[in-house]
């Protein structure tokens, strides 16, 4: 067995901190983050797997190193995680970390948003084939996070969301790996997409933020919802709406840390092991013994990624 196999990473475990979450500007209104990190919460009590999450990167005043998350994480229940590339160097520094450490597994692409200025600069063709040629490497199991975003992109930008996402898509089935959306008001075209291009088997609306109606449509297609520490925040309701209806088969969790902070630490530094407070507020939700609830993530996310055991051979 190696290193790695028995949870102690080998020294060529990448570093984290190749990016600083950046601060929204100050002005009237906006209130000062409190940047000093958070107790660890109680152990779950059945451990499960964060879905989603940037290991890369630094927030707050006390830096977490990626193997010291990953120790925190695994000492209150979530005992393995899902990294997640957004662009082509946060992509290759997951899938090298999930090579070495049997604690990660990696999923690559270009976000949504990264789409229009690589078509701008005429490199949009060359990223995808870099994105394409990391997801043949057998700790990437999904490919994300891609999608369309609306929010932070204008009209001007969408024909390269598109190229991008549809691409995304083929080379998720290509491999027969998942894939990792990022759908911000683009609900109904996200949909058209994925039915006109053809969704892969296991297709996941990363930090799910439709309300009924689209967990409705996830229902009916198979389509997986993670929630995050959204679902906990007083002002979505939305989201709980959405948890209710949604099949429990089809449910996970994650916590895109650094960001999405569940309450009642909202807008302090996130990592996988405050993950346990999304989990309990929603097993809450569904009205189902927490015991349960665990049991039943851990085996949506296997089904989704797989096995997190690393192979001798790797």
């Amino acid at each position: 067995m190696s290193p790695a196999a028995e949870g102690t990473a080998p020294s060529q475990t990448p570093a984290g901190g190749i990016r600083k979450r950046r601060e929204a500007p100050e002005g009237p209104g906006k209130q000062t983050r409190d940047l000093t990190r958070p107790a660890n919460p109680e152990p779950l009590p059945f451990p499960l797997y964060d879905n989603h999450t940037h290991l890369e990167f630094e927030d707050g005043v006390t830096q977490l190193d990626p193997l010291e998350s990953l120790a925190r994480a695994e000492a209150v229940g979530v005992r393995g995680v899902v990294q997640v590339g957004t662009d082509l160097e946060t992509s290759r520094w997951s899938a090298e970390f999930a090579a070495n450490d049997a604690r990660v597994l990696a999923a690559v692409a270009l976000h949504p948003n990264e789409a229009p200025r690589l078509a701008a600069a005429g490199t949009l063709s060359e990223h995808l084939s870099e994105i394409a040629r990391l997801a043949t490497q057998p700790r990437v199991r999904a490919v994300g996070e891609t999608g369309l975003d609306f929010f932070r992109t204008g009209e001007d930008g969408r024909e390269a969301q598109y190229e991008s996402f549809e691409t995304h898509i083929e080379i998720a089935k290509a491999n027969g790996i998942a894939l990792q959306i990022h759908d911000r008001d683009a609900h109904d075209e996200v949909v058209a997409t994925l039915t006109r291009v053809g969704a892969p088997e296991r297709t996941v609306f990363h930090c799910f933020s439709g309300g009924a109606a689209l967990a409705k449509i996830c229902n009916e297609r198979g389509w997986y919802m993670s929630f995050a520490g959204t679902m906990t925040f007083k002002n979505a309701p939305a989201l709980r709406e959405a948890l209710e209806v949604a099949k429990p088969e089809l449910v996970l969790v994650e916590t895109d840390a650094p960001f999405l902070t569940p309450e009642p630490l909202r807008g302090r530094p996130n990592a996988p092991y405050l993950m346990p407070h999304t989990v309990r507020r929603l097993a809450e939700v569904q009205g189902l013994p927490l015991e349960g609830v665990c049991r039943q993530l851990a085996a949506n996310t296997e089904r989704v990624y797989g096995t997190w055991e690393m192979d001798t051979d790797e």
